[in-house]
């Protein structure tokens, strides 16, 4: 998981009421007061989770609390792998190499009445305002989200329109099987792409800059 927010060092952890909104200011004021155990974009594991009465104590990067005795809580790991196996009582525990108990953070959920049944995934959910459990997307994926929807739609469909760029041309329709440059009767430099080959279908995208400037087909 990846650590959407800063989340503080020391015993006392972040108390959440499951329900309510995130105090954030109460967070941040935690993370400025103790130091940040965990910072925005840090790779985080859930090293530990201990089920109270009314409470679940979420240990990240070995939690925040020190050294102590572990005494059967039980552990689940949420998926993707990278968690400690289940532990019975131990005595000193050290915790995974780089996640020594007391150098990380703790979360508190509060649910002020007994714990209801949590599955793996609605655990993810409960602990979605700090922790993005989403696998790493590609880059092609983060690239296509910054577009505008006009584009999106347009890629998408598998169409060139005109205020494109080189890279969302090829996102659309592919690479050209032939390119060529040249001067415009106004001195400008142009550059053809052309998908196909006559008497077939053929398309001439123009490039006047870094954007598509016109696009043809021929037969119409």
């Amino acid at each position: 998981a990846k650590a959407i927010k800063p989340l503080p060092a020391g015993k006392e952890g972040f108390h959440v009421s499951v329900g309510k909104p995130l105090e954030t200011e109460m967070l941040d004021r935690a993370v400025a007061t103790r130091g940040p155990a965990v910072n925005t974009g840090d790779s985080v594991q859930i090293t530990k989770l201990e089920f109270r009465d009314h409470q679940i104590i979420v240990d990240l990067n070995g939690g925040g609390r020190g050294k102590r005795r572990w005494r059967d809580h039980l552990q689940i790991g949420l998926g993707g792998g990278g968690y400690p196996p289940m532990q019975s009582s131990s005595t000193q525990d050290q915790g995974p190499p780089g996640m020594q108990p007391g150098m990380g953070s703790t979360i508190f959920l509060e649910f002020n009445s007994p714990l209801p049944d949590l599955n793996p995934e609605e655990l993810k959910q409960l602990l979605s305002p700090f922790l993005n459990f989403s696998k790493e997307r590609s880059a092609a994926v983060q690239w296509f989200d910054t577009l505008p929807p006009e584009m999106k739609k347009a890629i998408q469909d598998r169409r060139p329109v005109v205020g494109m760029d080189r890279e969302e041309l090829v996102a659309a329709i592919g690479k050209p099987d032939h390119k060529v440059r040249e001067r415009d009767s106004d001195g400008n430099d142009i550059e053809d792409w052309i998908y196909g080959q006559p008497p077939s279908k053929t398309v001439f995208v123009r490039f006047m800059g870094e954007h598509v400037t016109s696009i043809k087909q021929f037969p119409q």
